[in-house]
């Protein structure tokens, strides 16, 4: 018989797996010894061959893309081709945060507090992140497509992870208050 967490895992996987390579090659770069199918396909793998020794499972998106992070990183020590590997830690730090802000949430309600918060971000900043940190596109083509410099593209995400690591926090201090 399947697991409760099997269960909400498979589910999970089933849905947000576009979403979770996309976020995986905005990480890392195919030229590293692996790539982002196989990273997931590992997690997978040990997320589900394990789903019955872990204790229920609450926040299976903040689960599933904490293991991927983990993935990541350890892919990046042990590669020895550091150099052709990018990696965004100050969005890695974000979705930290926002995990663990969210242990008290389902999935399903950090999407919505994320894509509010999102929404409510100025429109060169909310474009910004939706390009590179969800469709995936890199700085360059986003430069040559639009003509903005790189640096101004890297400048404005910076900044707009920023205001939305804030916008979250507030958000998910006023749902505690207004919860309890």
């Amino acid at each position: 018989m399947e697991s409760e967490n099997s269960k909400k895992l498979k589910d999970f996987f089933g849905r947000e797996y576009e979403s979770l390579r996309v976020y995986v090659n905005t990480k890392i770069s195919d030229t590293v010894n692996r790539d982002a199918e196989d990273i997931i396909q590992d997690v997978a793998l040990k997320l589900f061959s394990g789903a019955d020794r872990y204790a229920p499972i609450n926040n299976v998106a903040g689960f599933v893309y904490r293991s991927i992070r983990n993935k990541i990183i350890d892919v990046i020590r042990t590669s020895k081709k550091t150099d052709s590997i990018t990696i965004d830690t100050d969005l890695l730090e974000l979705i930290d945060v926002v995990q663990q802000s969210s242990n008290s949430y389902t999935s399903d309600e950090m999407i919505l507090i994320l894509k509010k918060c999102i929404n409510v971000l100025k429109p060169a900043y909310r474009d910004i992140i939706i390009a590179v940190d969800f469709e995936g596109y890199s700085y360059k083509e986003i430069s040559e497509e639009t003509g903005i410099s790189v640096g101004t593209l890297m400048s404005r995400r910076h900044r707009a992870i920023g205001i939305l690591y804030k916008t979250i926090e507030k958000e998910i201090n006023k749902h505690k208050i207004s919860i309890s």
